[in-house]
């Protein structure tokens, strides 16, 4: 397709950032919202952006968003959620905590408890928690991953299995509308599943950015998990599978029952 210079502009922001805003753009650009959402219609009819409301998103299917960039996706949301999952696990516990921006959020509300063992394989939150004596903290090992501090392959995969925990925190890159639970990274992704395996309530941590993304990778399935935690479920066919599989579906933006 043709790209405009400003089209090719957005586009490097979009790469760079991982989410580009109409209004953001518009000041940026000095051009009205409209002409920005013309832009962005362009880009994601061509196939290279995905539109999500008030902006669009990068990438597409193959390739993951960085992730510093990530952390600024859908940032208050993301804090909502971990409060809500972490006020779900009670003191006294044993959880895994995988690698995400999202489980981080998670990890960082459960400052406040007490006797808890955390077993991750996430460096960063391995690092903000290790510095609160209520809080035993164990790290797999494995490969560390440059990009994000996750680790991951074989050596982190029989790490978990040496665990039963109580609770399991996990994230996933995309959410299909049959509620498979996708990924980029398969190394990753075996990691997850052993955490799943492994866990009597799993819980998982996803804002709702991640309806409207895709990667090509299977975790599992929603129905393979306890409790699903969000800001927003806007996707009918999710909420239905949640319902048929005794999911319990937490919304943040909404008032719980």
């Amino acid at each position: 397709m043709f790209l405009s210079g400003r089209q090719t502009e957005i586009l490097d922001i979009a790469k760079a950032e991982g989410r580009v805003q109409v209004e953001e753009l518009a000041l940026r650009f000095s051009v009205t919202p409209q002409t920005i959402r013309k832009d962005l219609n362009d880009l994601c009819d061509g196939r290279v952006l995905s539109r999500v409301h008030g902006g669009a998103i990068f990438p597409g299917g193959t390739e993951n968003v960085k992730y510093e960039a990530r952390r600024s996706i859908a940032a208050p949301e993301k804090q909502a959620i971990g409060r809500a999952a972490a006020g779900l696990i009670p003191n006294n516990s044993s959880l895994f905590i995988n690698i995400g921006t999202t489980t981080e959020a998670v990890g960082e509300a459960l400052l406040g408890h007490h006797e808890l063992m955390v077993i991750t394989n996430n460096i960063n939150v391995a690092n903000k928690l290790r510095i609160f004596p209520s809080i035993e903290v164990v790290i797999a090992g494995g490969v560390v991953r440059g990009s994000d501090g996750g680790i991951v392959g074989e050596a982190a995969v029989d790490f978990i299995k040496q665990f039963k925990v109580d609770y399991a925190v996990i994230g996933a890159s995309a959410i299909d509308g049959d509620g498979a639970l996708l990924d980029f990274d398969f190394r990753e992704v075996k990691v997850a599943q052993a955490i799943i395996a492994n866990a009597r309530h799993v819980i998982l941590v996803a804002d709702s950015t991640k309806f409207e993304r895709t990667a090509p990778v299977r975790i599992g399935h929603l129905s393979q998990v306890h409790t699903f935690v969000t800001d927003e479920c806007r996707v009918e066919s999710v909420r239905t599978t949640a319902a048929e599989h005794d999911v319990r579906l937490v919304e943040t933006s909404r008032r719980q029952i």
